[in-house]
């Protein structure tokens, strides 16, 4: 953003904000198709981590609630209480990004289909348990449902092999928590506190997944995937949920998102 462009923005952004106001905005700063409507839902389309940093930081300025939906499937924006919200998809990250066969693991775009995964990890006799499951969202989206099946009568969760990620916070700031070493330093998984995070806790750009070779396919074979259910984040983002993952749900989230620019709908 030019230091004009920067200026003329803060200027519109200073003085009470409308919708329409805002949406010019990012038409101005976005001049192609990246802003679409949505079921009459103005919808943004990033192409990039850079791309959703700058609507982010736009956001926070105006002070405009976003709503992010991945594909749509299992998060989607609809009726009176996301009248005023501008939603974010992920349909234009959409890229395979890489296959390390030595290292075991695979980097996909958030927009990228789940189960179009292991089509690709097949030429490499490698497979993602969870790529096989009849979920026809995106991964992002998998993560941000909490993704999980029933693998000899125990929760399997996709978050088992989630190992880094491409993520844009609430602020508008791009990290890369996780790590794709089988070995890596101590301490708290930060990047696991994504999974389930119904896309209250910013917008995963890409993410990378320890995968395991196709000869142990058979093994799973009675593998189910669990209902996925947004109802448990929000029983423990009620304030007067005493329970103590609650009260650190909360925490979690008045951190990231100070603003509180991804409201809970």
């Amino acid at each position: 953003m030019s230091r004009l462009t920067e200026g003329r923005v803060l200027r519109y952004l200073s003085s009470e904000m409308s919708l329409d106001r805002f949406l010019t905005i990012i038409k101005s700063e976005f001049p192609d198709d990246r802003l679409t409507y949505q079921k009459a839902v103005p919808t943004f389309h990033p192409e990039s981590a850079e791309d959703a940093a700058k609507l982010f930081k736009l956001a926070n300025r105006a002070k405009q609630p976003l709503f992010i939906t991945g594909f749509g499937n299992n998060i989607d924006p609809q009726g009176e209480p996301f009248t005023g919200m501008v939603s974010v998809r992920t349909d234009r990250l959409n890229r395979l990004i890489a296959v390390v066969p030595d290292d075991f693991y695979v980097t996909a775009g958030s927009g990228y289909p789940l189960r179009e995964i292991n089509y690709h990890l097949k030429e490499h006799n490698l497979w993602l348990p969870h790529a096989s499951l009849p979920y026809v969202g995106s991964v992002g989206g998998a993560i941000a449902v909490g993704l999980s099946s029933i693998f000899d009568k125990h929760d399997f969760p996709l978050k088992k092999y989630f190992l880094q990620a491409e993520i844009v916070t609430p602020d508008g700031e791009i990290i890369r928590p996780g790590s794709v070493c089988f070995k890596s330093v101590s301490g708290y998984d930060i990047v696991r506190i994504f999974s389930g995070s119904w896309g209250l806790l910013g917008l995963i750009i890409s993410a990378s997944f320890r995968v395991m070779p196709l000869a142990a396919q058979a093994e799973y074979a009675k593998m189910k995937i669990e209902e996925v259910s947004r109802q448990r984040l929000l029983a423990s983002l009620r304030e007067d949920n005493p329970d103590t993952n609650a009260v650190y749900s909360r925490k979690v989230k008045a951190r990231f998102d100070t603003g509180n620019i991804l409201p809970v709908v």
